[in-house]
This record gives C-alpha cells, structure tokens and sequence, in this order.
C-alpha cells in the first residue's frame, strides 16, 4: 500500500507491483464518521487485478470521533431521530459541504487520469457512494462503472436531470432490508430512478443492515473481472 496526497486528499493506493498504467482504477470511498482507511480491507479480499484508490474524506471530525472523518457534516441529532422513526429521507436534501466535496473529488479524479489511463470504477459505501453518483454526474467523462453500497437518494433536484448520462453504465447496488440508518424503500427508490434512466443495475438485497457482506464482495469482484 501507498500512501499520497492527491488534489489535496490523504488518499491510499493498493495495486500488486507490476500492474499496468492502463489497468482499471476502483475509488472506494468511505461512509461518514469512518476513518480514511475503513475500506482498505477490501483491496485483499477481492480477487479482481485492480488498482484500488481510497481517499479519505476531507473534513475531519476530531474530538470524540478520533480519526473519523465525512465528506459533508450531517446533524447526528436530526439522523437519530430519522433512524427512531424508520430511517433517513435524504432526497430533497442539498447538505452543506457537498458541492465543496465535489469539486475537491473532481479535481482528485482528474489528477488520478493524469497517473493512470485505463478504466474507472467509482464506488462507495453510504456516505461515499452518494459521493460516487453525484461525481458520476457531474464528471465529464462516465465512470465505466458504480459500485453502491448501502446508497440513496440525495439532492434529487440536481441528480435526476444529470441520471441520462448514466445510460448502459454497469451499476452494482446492494442494501440491506433490515438498513436502519438509510431505509430500503429510499436505496428501491435510487435503484428505479438509475434503471429509468438507461444504467445496467445490478440489485443486490440481502438480510442485513448498514453493511456489505460478503455475497456483495463476490459480486463486486465478478463485476470488475468481467470490465
């Protein structure tokens, strides 16, 4: 593993020495209150010869939390009692800091094109994969794929007319029945607007929570071997 800052952002490289420039890129990026490493685990459980990048969310939060970190603060009071009464409903939500991570992530993603050349995976958990749709919206150039764990809708204003330019992108999205902090009906509801739009996706429900076991792992790993 490397670690190096990229478009300002600690950010940590996993690839098997040798692997080729032209070889496919997965952003991983991490849910709220994780520490920049949360995901990192995953780069040695996959089978898939990939180069993994995980950067870690520029807003820290310090005290309590320790090395937890959040791509854009959200009110813990407000998400307990969302969660008290069946979870969060964060479509009509346009969150302070968002536009400021995106644009940090967009000058990221741009720098990582100048180091590496082949395919680009966005992917995330939570959090990060929210990060992962609006950054495959707003980008230039599609990603040639989304790996969604336990997403939703958020700031659907903005999203859905941008949700064309996911048309034919393999879209690998998992969420758990049981998920009390984002509810499932909300990740349904992402799903039904992704497929609407044209994107290739791949719905993986389990019985579970906030989580990604480890059938969605050996998907993800089938998704990324067959790019």
């Amino acid at each position: 593993m490397n670690t190096t800052q990229i478009a300002g952002l600690n950010t940590r490289i996993v690839e098997r020495a040798g692997l080729a420039a032209t070889a496919t890129t997965v952003v991983l990026m991490h849910g709220f209150g994780a520490p920049g490493d949360d995901l990192v685990s995953l780069a040695g459980a996959l089978r898939a010869e990939v180069r993994w990048v995980f950067p870690e969310a520029p807003v820290g939060l310090g005290g309590m939390y320790g090395e937890a970190r959040a791509w854009w603060m959200i009110d813990m009071n407000r998400l307990e009692r969302q969660m008290r009464a069946g979870g969060a409903d964060l479509s009509t939500e346009v969150p302070a800091g968002l536009h400021e991570a995106r644009a940090q992530m967009l000058a990221f993603l741009t720098e990582l094109d100048t180091r590496f050349s082949g395919k680009l995976v966005l992917g995330g958990f939570s959090q990060g994969s929210m990060m992962a749709v609006d950054l495959a919206l707003h980008r230039e150039v599609p990603p040639a794929a989304l790996v969604l764990y336990s997403s939703t809708v958020l700031a659907k204003t903005e999203w859905q007319p941008l949700l064309p330019r996911l048309a034919g992108i393999p879209v690998l999205q998992s969420h758990g029945r049981q998920d009390m902090v984002l509810p499932y009906s909300a990740a349904e509801s992402l799903r039904d607007l992704m497929t609407t739009a044209g994107a290739i996706v791949e719905w993986i429900p389990f019985a579970g929570g906030h989580e990604i076991p480890r059938p969605v792992l050996a998907a993800t790993d089938a998704l990324l071997m067959r790019l």
